[in-house]
């Protein structure tokens, strides 16, 4: 199951995104944690040194690119490929939790965490690069994975509606949107459920720093049933923004419950690989005509297979493992 968070600056998504991670390595079930926000902190918020070793993502996109187009006949070169590109048959499909060569060092273990980061924008990006061509190996990563209901993915992903920016958020069983009890976090919340209307995804909301009954109250009225949980302020996570990571079952009980609200949540959304396949299809076509024909020099919508669907079995390369397990 994957689940993307997401809010405003400052809500605290980063900070929810680790502790659901880290509820579900306490439950001993696999999860892999990804940092796809443009500020990369998610492995902090995990309570991992500054040093924790793992190489981005997005430096392997060339190699990446080159092991996923496998033998799939519809894709010319692996340089034909760009972030949307869809798998089809003959395609090299992903399993998570043990890897294939070409992630090697794209994962570090953090305190029972799989965690990989997306890689930071740096100087020599300024002014000439898009932050979303970072993102581009979570992309395809997720346009190719095969996972099961008891295994999950969780993605930071960038703050406000930058998070829609590309066609990442359709990659999801469910996205969550991380609200302060603020006129302005919910109003976010209103423009990112219009955003995602037109395809398709599942939204929902979760109250974060309700510490009064009359932030409760505010978030009652302004989210109704779309409200999953809410989580109060917490001594535990302040400890830990100051350096000082505590083990998750230390957390409120409070808000312990509000973690396995969200968890049953997901785990409630139904899997539907026909709308994830048609969703990644429907971004390609749009992307191949914005911009990435143009780029390649081909009609990018030949790379499409109008007969195959991602994890009905319609492959012809045995899917591969993605991360080593716990």
């Amino acid at each position: 199951m994957k689940i993307a968070f997401v809010g405003k600056g400052g809500s605290g998504k980063t900070t929810l995104a680790a502790l659901f991670a880290r509820h579900l390595a306490a439950a001993a079930v696999p999860v892999w944690a990804v940092d796809a926000d443009i500020n990369q902190n998610l492995a902090a918020a995990l309570g991992a040194s500054a040093d924790f070793g793992c190489t981005p993502l997005g430096e392997r996109l060339d190699e990446l690119k080159e092991y996923l187009r496998g033998d799939n006949p519809r894709i010319s070169s692996a340089a034909a490929m760009v972030k949307t590109t869809p798998p089809g048959r003959g395609s090299r499909l992903l399993r998570p939790f043990a890897p294939p060569r070409v992630l090697d060092g794209c994962v570090a273990d953090i305190e029972g965490v799989a965690l990989s980061v997306t890689g930071v924008f740096d100087e020599a990006d300024l002014g000439v690069a898009c932050y979303h061509s970072k993102v581009g190996a979570v992309e395809l990563v997720l346009n190719h994975l095969i996972d099961d209901a008891d295994e999950y993915v969780v993605v930071d992903m960038t703050a406000g509606a930058d998070a829609f920016a590309s066609g990442l958020f359709t990659r999801f069983d469910l996205v969550v949107v991380v609200c302060e009890p603020t006129l302005r976090s919910v109003g976010v919340y209103r423009q990112f459920v219009d955003y995602a209307a037109d395809f398709d995804v599942t939204v929902r909301a979760v109250g974060n720093k309700a510490s009064t009954v009359e932030d409760r109250a505010f978030l009652r009225e302004h989210l109704g049933e779309v409200m999953i949980t809410h989580l109060g302020v917490s001594r535990h996570v302040r400890s830990a923004e100051r350096g000082c990571a505590r083990p998750i079952d230390e957390l409120e009980p409070r808000n312990r419950k509000s973690l396995a609200a969200i968890r049953a949540a997901l785990d409630a959304v139904p899997r539907d690989w026909d709308r994830f396949t048609r969703q990644a299809v429907q971004f390609h076509l749009r992307n191949a005509t914005a911009w990435a024909n143009t780029r390649v020099g081909e009609d990018l919508a030949d790379q499409i297979d109008p007969d195959f669907v991602l994890g009905s079995g319609t492959w012809l390369t045995t899917p591969e493992p993605v991360l080593s397990g716990r």
